[in-house]
């Protein structure tokens, strides 16, 4: 595990991560420290906490709202479809025939 520290809302924090996952973390406290300064500056609430709030809450509303609505596929995220979609090529491209080789 690799130690990190971050700074949200100007509060730091030391988190812990494995080395392959330290940018996708990096990258969700870029994005939760935007989002709670937005709301910090909207002017309507104080208090961290309550920032927070209402931060997560906005961030879930848009999570909730890229989930694929009706099918098969009906609780995937988004992201877990595109996951799937790169895995079925991968498989394909480990079976596939490079393009202009007969085989002879």
């Amino acid at each position: 595990m690799e130690r990190i520290d971050v700074s949200i809302l100007g509060r730091d924090y030391s988190m812990a991560c494995l080395p392959s996952e330290k940018e996708a973390l990096l990258q969700a406290v870029r994005f939760v420290d935007q989002r709670m300064n937005l709301v910090k500056n909207s002017g309507k609430l104080v208090g961290g906490e309550r920032i927070a709030v209402m931060a997560a809450l906005q961030i879930a509303a848009e999570l909730l709202a890229m989930r694929a609505p009706d099918g098969p596929f009906g609780e995937a995220a988004i992201g877990d479809i595109k996951r799937k979609i790169a895995d079925m090529h991968s498989m394909l491209d480990a079976v596939a025939t490079p393009a202009g080789s007969s085989g002879s």
